[in-house]
């Protein structure tokens, strides 16, 4: 059995890919709180997109398997809530790759008149459903290559 250093337990966890965006990790969505090792034992805070989110089981368990065969006590918190401001640079530019429109980064709240097509870039796109694909995101289409998008829906 090897040892995991606690920079390799970090990395792993922190590699975890999330269940409904394998594109992101959790870290880069911003749902990966804290990640220590205590007399042997890895801790991990978690907070969810959104507090009814079926993902975190799953989540549970994959970080549970990143770690193997350490034991691991994962903690979900609530306070302070998840935003789409912890969606990392990395994570935005993973969604916008894998043809979801990210949020929008932080900072001074900008005037949104449209969302950019991810496939095309036309800013001629509108919602055509305030629900996509799963409960974070909408579903959109772009007016010029007529293709339809999912739309990470903002959370601030």
């Amino acid at each position: 059995m090897s040892v995991l250093s606690v920079d390799e337990v970090r990395a792993a966890v922190a590699a975890v890919p999330d269940p409904e965006l394998p594109m992101v990790s959790i870290a880069d969505l911003g749902i990966l709180r804290v990640v220590d090792v205590v007399d042997g034992v890895v801790r991990v805070t978690i907070t969810p997109t959104y507090s009814g989110c079926p993902a975190m089981d799953a989540i549970r368990d994959d970080i549970a398997a990143a770690v193997a065969p350490l034991p691991v006590e994962v903690e979900t918190v609530l306070s302070p809530a998840w935003t789409t401001d912890d969606v990392t640079d990395a994570g935005r530019r993973a969604l916008a790759e894998a043809g979801i429109a990210p949020p929008s980064p932080a900072g001074p709240v900008p005037l949104t008149l449209t969302v950019r097509c991810p496939q095309c870039g036309s800013p001629r796109t509108r919602e055509l459903s305030r629900f996509g694909s799963t409960s974070c995101k909408a579903l959109w289409v772009c007016s010029d290559c007529a293709e339809p998008f999912d739309r990470f829906r903002e959370h601030r």
